[in-house]
C-alpha cells in the first residue's frame, strides 16, 4: 500500500543503509542501467521530459509520479524510496511534493539536482481573500511551483540538468550542453508562438480549475482566476464561487478551463449555471496520453486559449 510522506521516513530508515552499501560497492561511478546508460529519476513529468531531452542516448529516465497521477500529493512506496538511492541522478523540485522532499533528505542520493533555483520560483498571491481552507498545506507566502508553464524557465531548468549530468558523466559534457541548447531553441520557438498567438486576444482573463497558470499568465499578459488556489485539492467556498460568477459575467468570460488530472465536476456545474462552455487547459503536471509530450500539450493549450479568448 502506498505510504504518505509522514510514513516515508520509516521506509527510508530501513532502506538507506542498504542503498549506501550498494553505492559504496560501486565506487565513485554513478549507477547505470544494464546497457550502460545513466539512470535518471525525475520526481514528476516536466522534469522527466527535460532529462530525456538533455540526456539523450546517454540516459534512461523514469518518474516517481506515475502517468495519469496528480503529483501534488504524491505517495511513495518503500520501493520508490529505494529507487532514489539507486539512481545515477535525481531531479526534483523542492517544496512541490513533500514526500519527495522527505525521501531525498533522508536517502541522500549521491547526485541530486533541485531545480528550484534555476526555475526562479516566485510567489503568486492567491485571489481568495477572506477565506482559508485547512487542506494540510501551508500556502501563505509559498512559491508557486508551476514554473514549467513558462517555456523559458523550463529551458533554464534544462541548462541546470545539463550541468548536473556533466558532473556525473564528464566525458559527455559537450553532448549534454548541445542537447540543452537544442531544447532551449524549441522552447524559445514555443514561447514566440505563445507571445504572437496571444497578442491580439480581446479577452485576457482565464478562469481555471486551480491557480497553476501564474507563470503562463505573467509571461503572456493574462489574468488567471482560479476556482481553487495553488492546491487543486482545496474545495472552493460558496463565496469563492460567487466571486467567480461575478468575474465571468462582468468580464465576458466565455470558457471555464478544466484540467486533465483534476475532477472537472465543480467547473462543469459552474459553467452550466453560467451558460458558458468548458475546455481543457492542461497544466502539464503529468501525462494521460502516451503519444503526447510537453511540446504537443502546450501547443494544444495555445489553441484552446486562442479560441476561448477570441484571438484574431
Amino acid at each position: 500500500m502506498p505510504l504518505r510522506s509522514t510514513s516515508t521516513r520509516a521506509a527510508v530508515a530501513a532502506l538507506t543503509g542498504a542503498a549506501a552499501l550498494a553505492l559504496t560497492a560501486c565506487g565513485q561511478a554513478a549507477p547505470a542501467s544494464d546497457d550502460g546508460r545513466l539512470d535518471v529519476m525525475a520526481s514528476f513529468y516536466p522534469l522527466q521530459f527535460v532529462a530525456e531531452r538533455v540526456g539523450g542516448d546517454a540516459v534512461t529516465t523514469s518518474s516517481l509520479t506515475p502517468a495519469g497521477a496528480e503529483p501534488h500529493d504524491l505517495e511513495l512506496s518503500p520501493a520508490d524510496v529505494a529507487s532514489l538511492g539507486n539512481a545515477g541522478l535525481v531531479v526534483y523540485l523542492s517544496g512541490f511534493q513533500p514526500a519527495v522532499d522527505d525521501a531525498v533528505a533522508q536517502a541522500q542520493p549521491e547526485h541530486v539536482l533541485d531545480v528550484a533555483d534555476a526555475a526562479r520560483l516566485e510567489v503568486h498571491e492567491e485571489e481568495h481573500e477572506g477565506e482559508h481552507t485547512d487542506d494540510g498545506h501551508d500556502h501563505d507566502g509559498a512559491s508557486d511551483p508551476h514554473f514549467w508553464l513558462d517555456p523559458t524557465r523550463l529551458a533554464d531548468a534544462g541548462d541546470a540538468v545539463a550541468a548536473s549530468l556533466a558532473e556525473t558523466e564528464p566525458d559527455r559534457a559537450d553532448e549534454f550542453a548541445a542537447n540543452a541548447a537544442d531544447l532551449r531553441a524549441e522552447l524559445e520557438e514555443l514561447d514566440t508562438s505563445f507571445a504572437d498567438g496571444l497578442a491580439t486576444c480581446t479577452n485576457r482573463t482565464i478562469v481555471v480549475s486551480h491557480e497553476a497558470y501564474g507563470y503562463l499568465a505573467e509571461r503572456y499578459d493574462l489574468h488567471q482566476v482560479g476556482i481553487s488556489g495553488v492546491d487543486p485539492e482545496a474545495e472552493p467556498s460558496p463565496a469563492r464561487l460567487r466571486e467567480i460568477s461575478d468575474v465571468v459575467e462582468t468580464e465576458g468570460v466565455t470558457t471555464i478551463f478544466t484540467e486533465s488530472l483534476v475532477n472537472p465536476q465543480v467547473a462543469q456545474v459552474l459553467a452550466d449555471d453560467l451558460g458558458v462552455t468548458t475546455a481543457l487547459l492542461d497544466p502539464v503536471e503529468g501525462l494521460t496520453d502516451p503519444d503526447a509530450d510537453y511540446l504537443t500539450i502546450m501547443r494544444a493549450n495555445l489553441d484552446a486559449l486562442r479560441t476561448a479568448l477570441d484571438c484574431a
